[in-house]
């Protein structure tokens, strides 16, 4: 049986209907792409396609409907017999993803995924990436807004910095409608991975230590994290707590490791308007933490979403909403300029690059998975020679993603150099 290009797994989900629309867009110029959408549903699943079809006007009738549970290793495996990359977008992957990840190792297919969910992606690192290996397999998570703009933002520095990078501090900022308010922005996945991601840190020390039981170097200068609020350019800033700065890491230290490249450090921010808005961001968040760690006021945080987020949480904002909301990621590079002793003199060259887009969870999210799968689909030449379980920027920086993501409307480019 010849496989399909790619499979969307989890295509019912709000993020998987939006990864299949941006497919369907894409395979009208490549009619050489063949693929389907896999979930417990028939019917939903077909539901889809026919929104789809009533969307952009186009004849989806040869796509592929495939029945597969999480609950169901076989039927998972038989849908992963049927694809090139399996691409899932069923969530929380420290829930539902690992079995996905096993049956695609065993039919020897290709994995990617959106997961920001550190203690799943390095989870899968460490049990899974000798199986991905021997089985000749890639294995890529955080393709999505967690987190291509940073781990391949840094590797467009690092490529553009006509020099050694030294240091990268990343600020992302937002606008959102006003509206946002009221219709939500943020989809409820995305909050229950967080929930779960916060209930579950402290998983987080003992798991790295495992995966890497020697540490790094000290490289000097190093790059300390900035006061907890702070202000930067036209905004006050707060660390962000997101998967960025964990995946940055698993590139720069397999770079390290692999090619005796010098890592970059890179701490994560996020900016806000105010320093009242950072400030109260900074108190929710503590309170947050704090209700994540009893399993009573966890449970009340996955109920009520709109009550504990301030209504900006919702399942399944709207397309007026996340349309509208922009994105920007600045990342300060620091290192020294080509030629220079960098153990005898401070870093002399600063470089800024910029990544931004729009509609960050979903429509920049899925025009960066899909072509994430893409690329390992063409360019496979390009791509480490030895696969596993890997990182965007390892299996990604000598192809052309960051081109095509720039044809897609998620754009990189360096803003300042000086």
């Amino acid at each position: 049986m010849s496989r399909l290009s790619m499979v969307i797994f989890g295509a019912t989900g709000f993020t998987g209907k939006h990864v299949a629309k941006e497919l369907a867009r894409v395979s009208k110029s490549d009619t050489t792409l063949t693929w389907g959408i896999a979930g417990r549903s028939k019917d939903r699943l077909q539901k889809i396609l026919e929104d789809i079809s009533k969307t952009t006007g186009d004849d989806l009738s040869s796509v592929k409907i495939i029945i597969a549970d999480v609950g169901d290793e076989k039927s998972l495996k038989e849908m992963c017999l049927q694809a090139n990359v399996l691409v899932n977008c069923c969530g929380p992957y420290r829930h539902y993803g690992e079995p996905v990840v096993r049956a695609a190792i065993d039919a020897k297919a290709h994995y990617v995924d959106v997961s920001g969910e550190p203690q799943f992606i390095e989870t899968m690192q460490l049990e899974y990436d000798a199986m991905a290996r021997d089985a000749g397999v890639f294995i890529i998570s955080a393709c999505g807004f967690d987190s291509i703009p940073n781990d391949m933002g840094v590797i467009y520095l690092q490529q553009n910095f006509g020099g050694t990078v030294n240091s990268v501090e990343s600020y992302l900022s937002t606008s959102a409608p006003a509206q946002s308010r009221q219709g939500g922005a943020v989809n409820y996945g995305t909050w229950e991975s967080l929930v779960y991601g916060l209930a579950h840190y402290n998983e987080l020390p003992g798991l790295r230590k495992k995966l890497y039981p020697e540490r790094l170097p000290t490289f000097k200068p190093k790059l300390l994290p900035r006061s907890v609020i702070h202000a930067r350019k036209d905004g006050w800033c707060l660390p962000f707590p997101g998967s960025d700065s964990s995946v940055v890491y698993r590139t720069q230290r397999y770079l390290y490791e692999t090619e005796h490249k010098r890592p970059v450090q890179i701490k994560t921010y996020v900016k806000f308007p105010t320093l009242l808005t950072s400030i109260s961001v900074a108190f929710a968040t503590i309170v947050l933490f704090i209700l994540t760690k009893v399993s009573v006021t966890r449970n009340l945080l996955l109920k009520y979403p709109r009550f504990f987020s301030f209504g900006l949480v919702t399942r399944g904002p709207s397309e007026e909403v996340t349309n509208n909301t922009h994105f920007k990621f600045e990342l300060f590079g620091e290192g020294w300029e080509a030629g220079t002793d960098v153990n005898s003199i401070p870093p002399n060259k600063k470089v800024i690059a910029q990544v931004s887009g729009v509609n960050p969870g979903y429509g920049a999210t899925a025009v960066a998975l899909l072509h994430s799968a893409l690329t390992v689909l063409r360019e496979r030449d390009a791509m480490p020679k030895e696969s596993g379980v890997m990182s965007t920027g390892v299996a990604f920086r000598n192809t052309k993603l960051i081109q095509h993501l720039c044809e897609n409307n998620l754009k990189f480019e360096i803003v300042n150099n000086k």
